[in-house]
């Protein structure tokens, strides 16, 4: 079992499960792929894997979502976990956000919907590489 995780947050199903499909082809024997469907319920998958002693080593969320947006919970998971890397997906924000999203020191991508698999693939490998 992979000791290692990538938590897709999405608050449509549909999307949650292609996007854990597509990952788990491309990155399953790596990674365990979890999914939820706002930021509450990514903060207890987190903190279930925590007890696992399995890592979370990325976020991948949407941007809206009910009750908290994707770029607000990322700074709340930052400032908790600063070593979970996150990428930011979105079919809502203006290029305006998106830049503020960029200069959260965790986010390392963000595409927009729908997104390209290779383009989500890069953008996890990029994010995932050791740094030097």
């Amino acid at each position: 079992m992979s000791r290692e995780a990538i938590i897709c947050v999405d608050d449509e199903a549909v999307i949650l499960l292609a996007m854990k499909q597509e990952l788990k082809r491309r990155f399953g024997s790596r990674y365990l792929i979890e999914t939820a469907l706002d930021a509450s319920e990514a903060g207890a998958v987190i903190a279930e894997l925590d007890e696992s002693g399995i890592k979370t080593a990325l976020v991948i969320t949407d941007w809206f979502m009910p009750g908290i947006r994707g770029d607000q919970f990322l700074v709340e998971l930052l400032a908790r976990r600063p070593e979970i890397k996150s990428i930011l997906i979105t079919g809502n924000a203006d290029d305006e956000t998106v830049d503020k999203a960029r200069g959260i020191p965790s986010v390392c991508a963000c595409l927009r919907k729908p997104w390209r698999p290779e383009d989500l693939a890069a953008a996890i490998e990029s994010s995932l590489a050791p740094k030097p």
